[in-house]
């Protein structure tokens, strides 16, 4: 049979909505300058679905580093796989810049955060090993798991007795194949903005011996003291084997690191396949990067305003009787009883009434009759954005409980 048959048979679970979603619900274009409103369809909307913690993206001080590098190195250079012919100065700066502010031993940037989780993942262990990880865990992670050719067990999120079982699990399963146990969690989980229970897990550590792999991505630049992340928020950056973090969220840029111990860290440099055979991060980025690092460290203000917004908006959800999950971090999930036909209407009518742009989340992602409103707040948001929100939200709200969005008839 030609392969392509199945593609004729439908685009998959999301892509059959292509006539009707694309270019609104799908693939939608933000333009304008990064910040907290942008225009979509040619009009201004508050803005609540962009990874721009800090307000780095559209900062001035970047805009000119970035400009500048581009001016001088273009986007070429450096030309190469870092091991071939991509390696650069600036490069092993940023490395040490990072190393120094986890408080690792070393560092290594790579030119992609998912690539990078994935191929890491795959790097770090073998069919003899075992990997224990939470079921919530990004795609990215959960794409590198299925990459492994030996057993995996995964945990119900932040449940340390599913962890525990588990963990006990992998644990015997290593002692017969001789290998080693990996667990893999995240400093806060991107969906529902809880914190992973690392201080739980490491616990663990003196009664099944295991190295731990934290994903970071939205931890890092929002949690800890000067924004170093989770693992800092909770007393156990120290226990955490190997640190990642992207620089596509708090830094509102391209490219990713991984932190360890220098032996680790030389391990994967001389055997991550995405990084051996894949062009180097090109030089704009990495110096956008050292002055992105420069300015968290410069301006601890931004993180200040970052979770001012972040109170704001949360505790004024709260005050209102709207269901936010158990988020710890920035990451604001507004939980509403709904239908997935309600989604469509819903949105439709926050963007184009309410001029409100944020992200719905419906089943598998979450159970059958939820709706999830996720809103990322920023330090360049404003409190007339939230009162907007958090008024648009009462009445759609009620709306949503009335059925008018099941009545709603989409164009």
């Amino acid at each position: 049979m030609d392969i392509f048959k199945k593609i004729e048979a439908g685009l998959g679970p999301i892509g059959d909505f292509k006539s009707q979603a694309e270019g609104y619900f799908v693939f939608p274009k933000l333009e304008g300058p990064l910040s907290n409103r942008m225009k979509f369809q040619g009009k201004e909307v508050i803005c609540w679905s962009v990874n721009n913690y800090l307000g780095l993206g559209n900062h001035p001080e970047v805009r000119e580093a970035d400009a500048k590098a581009t001016e001088e190195y273009g986007l070429a250079y450096p030309m190469g796989a870092r091991m071939m012919s991509g390696q650069t100065a600036k490069h092993e700066e940023l490395e040490k810049e990072f190393a120094e502010f986890l408080d690792k031993e070393a560092a290594f940037v790579v030119n992609f955060g998912y690539q990078g989780i994935v191929s890491a993942i795959d790097t770090l262990v073998d069919k003899n090993d075992v990997i224990v990880y939470d079921k919530d865990c990004h795609a990215c992670i959960i794409d590198g798991v299925r990459l492994h050719f030996g057993k995996r067990f995964s945990f119900l999120h932040n449940d340390m007795e599913s962890f525990e079982t588990n963990l006990k699990r992998a644990h015997n399963l290593a002692q017969k194949t001789g290998g080693g146990v990996m667990v893999i969690s995240e400093g806060v989980f991107g969906m529902r903005g809880e914190q992973g229970k690392l201080k739980e897990i490491v616990s663990f550590k003196s009664k099944y011996p295991f190295r731990l792999f934290v994903d970071d991505a939205h931890g890092f630049g929002t949690l800890g003291e000067g924004g170093r992340g989770a693992g800092f928020e909770q007393g156990v950056q120290d226990e955490i084997d190997v640190y990642f973090t992207t620089f596509a969220k708090s830094f509102a840029g391209i490219g990713a690191v991984f932190a360890a111990k220098e032996q680790v860290i030389d391990y994967l440099r001389y055997n991550m396949r995405s990084q051996m055979f894949a062009k180097s991060l090109p030089m704009p980025f990495v110096i956008g990067m050292l002055k992105r690092m420069e300015l968290l460290k410069k301006y601890p203000e931004l993180k200040d305003r970052l979770w001012e917004n972040v109170n704001m908006l949360q505790s004024g959800l709260k005050e209102r009787g709207f269901d936010i999950g158990k988020t710890s971090s920035c990451v604001t999930p507004v939980y509403l009883k709904g239908t997935e036909e309600n989604a469509m209407p819903l949105v439709r009518d926050l963007r184009e009434n309410y001029s409100i742009f944020c992200s719905i989340v419906v089943y598998p992602v979450i159970p059958k009759g939820m709706l999830l409103l996720r809103l990322i707040p920023t330090s360049v948001h404003t409190a007339e954005d939230i009162q907007i929100t958090l008024d648009a939200f009462s009445e759609i709200r009620v709306k949503l409980e009335q059925g008018v969005y099941g009545k709603m008839v989409m164009s």
